[in-house]
């Protein structure tokens, strides 16, 4: 290996500062690719699909969960799949080891699902096998071909308007293998991360950026802890607990604002 040279404390400090402007710059730009996705068209779902689900057959206004906007990923278990009946597909199996508790998604009104041809049965037994806590349901009809995931995995956005469903996007290839947390999902949505700093259409639900996140059991709590508020107003008072604040690493830039 030719490895970089070996420099003093303040030559590598001074060398990570000039990278973190880069950094801040792919952030910005990663906002302001989420924000032109929640102004993306959306596409009306006409036609009605099946699925086969844990409590019997789902349609895909159900897989929303009641919830208003939905994410489907599509993973590869099935026969003719390398790995069945034992594994589902090594990639897939890597997307679904890294997604993040679904509880946070479901604090933004957002569902996610995982989808694919095999039977339920063989659906829990590789979830309890993996540790796998996302819902999975069972491909009946021509979901994945109508949506582009006939052939290869992707993930599909949905948003719903009372019982009418619209598809708002769609990341599939190398685009797929960034997704996992809880902001990758998020920001691929009609309505984002849902907080006051990004910059989304006028009427857009939004919230305060940090109140609203929680232990993954403790969502049902109708109001931020008192506490929890208390902490993230000391940190503003300290200048370190604002979306909006000052980027540290170029003055000159600020967080997208609504």
């Amino acid at each position: 290996m030719q490895t970089p040279p070996i420099v003093s404390p303040e030559e590598w400090e001074a060398a990570r500062q000039q990278l973190l402007v880069k950094e801040k710059q792919l952030t910005r730009a990663r906002d302001a690719l989420a924000a032109q996705r929640r102004r993306m068209p959306w596409l009306a779902v006409e036609k009605q699909y099946e699925f086969d689900g844990p409590e019997g057959t789902a349609s895909l206004l159900d897989l929303f969960q009641g919830r208003r906007q939905l994410i489907v990923y599509r993973a590869f278990f099935e026969p003719g799949v390398f790995g069945w009946p034992e594994h589902a597909c090594r990639g897939c199996s890597l997307v679904a080891d890294q997604v993040a508790h679904v509880a946070h998604l479901n604090a933004r009104d957002t569902t996610l699902v995982f989808v694919s041809r095999a039977p339920q049965p063989d659906i829990a037994r590789v979830k309890a096998r993996m540790g796998w806590t996302m819902p999975w349901y069972t491909l009946t009809d021509q979901f994945d071909a109508d949506f582009g995931v006939d052939e290869w995995h992707g993930t599909n956005a949905f948003i719903r308007d009372g019982d009418r469903v619209f598809r708002t996007y769609f990341i599939n290839n190398r685009g797929d293998e960034a997704l996992g947390s809880t902001w990758s999902y998020l920001d691929m949505t009609a309505l984002g991360r849902q907080e006051e700093w990004e910059d989304s259409p006028e009427g857009y639900p939004q919230t305060p950026p940090y109140e609203w996140w929680n232990w993954h059991d403790g969502y049902g709590d109708a109001q931020p802890a008192q506490g929890w508020l208390d902490q993230l107003a000391g940190a503003a008072d300290a200048g370190d607990g604002g979306r909006d604040d000052p980027d540290p690493a170029d003055p000159e830039t600020t967080a997208p604002k609504a």
